[in-house]
């Protein structure tokens, strides 16, 4: 074989020999791909995951786990999924058994709410007969599962899936730990801001739509009451007549209602009780373009504190 042609049997083999490289590097480039169930959790991995994995919602953004129908399309995303994160606390009830359905026996699930002290649901606050009288079964159960809306408690729950993204992932372990650190700093100073705004309302009630509100209540020191327990139930007369009641008690000058529920029910009270309407957004749902910035829940926040401090007339 001439020089020639040995030089161009090299740089052909070179190509091949590169061609193959690039294949695996693609093989090994390939997303992390990590399942959330609704947009707090979404939210909250994103932050964490950074550009080192893929993170998609199992619940579409503008619909809530409590009427969440699950489609072939999920059992997919699960069989393909690495990692689930999800809230905890029954908030998610119909996981157990689409998991089981997708059959991926190397799904790793990271539970957010866990380490987090919990509050109890409302049929141990006094409002059993209520819950009863409005099919409890729908109910959450015995603890309240909305902690997000607790800054700090949300603090945990990034921390958790930072541990568990670490555990899962360590080639990126000091990106996880660096997105959730600067994620963390973020929540504390929006703590510290609410504090703040909200000391003068010390001890004050505010009335909610349904019964999200007592982590964020019990952080800023407020009494928090509900029409009903969860979104998808009706009001009966007897929780219209506890609202209203506490409403006078209370001189609150607005009902919280949510940006999905309650609306119709609120602005009929609203009128009898000569108040405003208001919005406290608990980020069950939300538009696709706000699941997907995980800024929108300092966004929320801080949105839903003015608003608050509107209904108690500041």
């Amino acid at each position: 074989m001439g020089l020639f042609a040995f030089l161009r049997s090299a740089a052909g083999l070179a190509i091949v020999l590169s061609l193959g490289a690039c294949n695996d590097a693609d093989k090994s480039a390939k997303p992390f791909k990590v399942l959330t169930t609704f947009m707090p959790i979404t939210l909250f991995t994103k932050a964490v995951a950074g550009n080192c994995a893929e993170v998609q919602a199992l619940i579409p953004a503008n619909s809530g786990p409590h009427d969440f129908q699950a489609k072939p399309a999920d059992l997919i995303a699960l069989r393909q999924a690495k990692l689930l994160v999800k809230n905890g606390l029954g908030m998610e009830n119909f996981l157990t058994k689409l998991i089981n359905s997708a059959g991926n026996k190397d799904l790793l699930v990271i539970d957010s709410s866990r380490g987090i002290t919990t509050l109890d649901s409302p049929e141990e606050e006094g409002h059993a007969e209520e819950a009863h009288s409005n099919h409890s079964h729908s109910s959450h159960g015995e603890v309240n599962p909305h902690i997000w809306l607790d800054p700090l408690r949300a603090i945990k729950q990034v921390e958790n899936i930072r541990d568990g993204l670490v555990k899962a992932d360590p080639s990126c372990a000091a990106s996880y730990r660096s997105n959730a650190a600067t994620y963390v700093a973020k929540l504390k100073t929006l703590n510290a801001e609410i504090t703040n705004q909200l000391n003068p309302y010390q001890g004050k009630t505010f009335v909610a739509f349904h019964d999200f509100a007592p982590y964020f209540a019990s952080r800023y020191k407020l009494k928090a009451d509900f029409l009903v327990d969860v979104p998808e139930l009706n009001p009966s007369p007897a929780d219209l007549l506890r609202v209203a009641a506490e409403v006078k008690r209370s001189q609150l000058k607005a009902l919280l209602s949510e940006p999905q529920e309650g609306e119709r029910s609120f602005n009929a009270l609203a009128k009898d009780l000569g108040v405003k309407v208001s919005v406290f957004d608990p980020m069950e749902t939300g538009s696709l373009q706000a699941s997907l910035n995980p800024a929108t829940y300092f966004k929320v926040m801080r949105s839903n504190v003015a608003d608050l401090i509107k209904a108690f007339g500041g």
